[in-house]
């Protein structure tokens, strides 16, 4: 099963089109099964096409590009979590190759008002992967140290949400980095999850962010804080940065993961 995630930055990119097409480009060549993709945005004002999905939604036009190139077949599943700059509505959504037999999206932050930008939602589905039953989320999570909306609270809301009786991925922007212990990530790897980078047999060194980004604005290292977990540990063939300007065109201020796994 191949998987990809990628923190969209969507409607701020400049460039904005012609970085869809170089997504939309990767994803005919690499056929991923499920893409999850964070702040997939859409206008507030912008008319709607269903019951909460507007015309401009970021993952719409996506889906109009990648039909224009031959590679329809994905659904959509979104939800917004905040609203951002009074002018977008901000979510995360899962596309998909595979039948989708349930839906799921729920608050891991304390905060649910969607005028306040650090309210967290997951977006998740349970397909049918050639007969087994799998579930994945697509993450946006706070930060660690956050006094507001610590990470770790919204980590056990998220645990709480999961499935005890099929595989399980977590994939998305978790805002902590990998390379320092006794914080997020430690954390995570602790509750039972396990990370398709430390496991695979190929990778790269896992940088996703360098510098400065939005929600990082005093940073100046090297982050790996968009990733790829799972339960339980499969065989895993890589894990691969994307988007990076070595593998693929920059498409946004996170570079994305790749990852194929054996199910």
């Amino acid at each position: 099963m191949k998987l990809l995630t990628l923190n969209c930055h969507s409607w701020h990119e400049e460039n904005q089109l012609e970085k869809i097409g170089y997504l939309a480009e990767a994803i005919k060549e690499n056929g991923y099964d499920v893409i999850a993709l964070q702040e997939v945005n859409q206008s507030i004002d912008a008319p709607l096409i269903g019951e909460i999905i507007k015309k401009d939604n970021f993952a719409v036009v996506l889906l109009q590009q990648l039909e224009k190139i031959g590679a329809a077949g994905y659904s959509l599943v979104w939800d917004f979590s905040h609203l951002v700059y009074g002018k977008f509505e901000e979510g995360s959504a899962i596309l998909t190759k595979h039948p989708v037999t349930a839906e799921h999206s729920f608050f891991v932050s304390g905060i649910v008002d969607p005028e306040v930008w650090k309210s967290r939602k997951i977006v998740g589905a349970k397909i049918d992967y050639r007969g087994t039953p799998v579930s994945v989320y697509s993450c946006h999570t706070g930060w660690w140290d956050d006094e507001e909306e610590p990470f770790k609270q919204q980590a056990e809301a998220l645990m709480k949400q999961l499935p005890k009786d099929e595989p399980v991925f977590l994939l998305g922007d978790f805002n902590n980095n990998a390379f320092i212990s006794g914080e997020g990530y430690e954390y995570l790897m602790n509750q039972g999850l396990y990370d398709t980078y430390s496991l695979a047999k190929e990778k790269d060194e896992g940088i996703t962010v360098k510098g400065k980004i939005t929600g990082w604005n005093n940073n100046k290292e090297d982050l790996r804080i968009d990733l790829i977990l799972m339960n339980p540990p499969l065989p895993t063939a890589y894990s691969k940065v994307i988007f990076n300007s070595r593998n693929k065109p920059v498409v946004s201020d996170h570079f994305g993961v790749e990852a194929e796994v054996e199910l």
